[in-house]
């Protein structure tokens, strides 16, 4: 088990909007973040990246499940996050399940993000979410 990772976890999963000065702790300043919405280089995007983020959803927090390491300085962490946004779903809670894939020296340089895009926003807008839903059923 990586004590890298889980201190990352730990650390990760206390971040909220009064506590972003904290992601200089976690990140390089040439971070590579990456999931399937987003592409953003550089710890200064990334932070208001986050800013942005907290300031439009309430309650955002992550699980972590467990944590791989794939290699020295390499490894992912399985995560539910779980989010409430005003205008989708009335404002009730939206989870959505993934994976990140962390490379690191002493700090994370290249983080890439695994989740259903559609689980995790389109299905929860109005109209969209019902053609979103009625394409998975049929594809499943």
């Amino acid at each position: 088990m990586s004590t890298f990772l889980q201190q990352f976890a730990e650390r990760f999963a206390a971040l909220d909007r009064d506590h972003l000065e904290h992601l200089p702790g976690l990140y390089s300043s040439d971070v590579c973040f990456i999931d399937p919405l987003h592409q953003i280089n550089g710890l200064n995007a990334l932070q208001r990246y986050f800013s942005e983020l907290y300031a439009n959803v309430e309650d955002l927090s992550f699980q972590f499940h467990g944590h791989d390491t794939v290699a020295e300085g390499s490894g992912y962490l399985r995560w539910t996050m779980t989010y409430r946004h005003p205008r989708l779903r009335s404002g009730a809670p939206v989870s959505v399940t993934g994976c990140s894939h962390l490379r690191w020296a002493d700090k994370v340089y290249y983080h890439r993000d695994y989740f259903d895009a559609g689980a995790l926003l389109y299905e929860h807008v109005p109209l969209l979410g019902s053609v979103i839903r009625g394409l998975k059923r049929r594809l499943a």
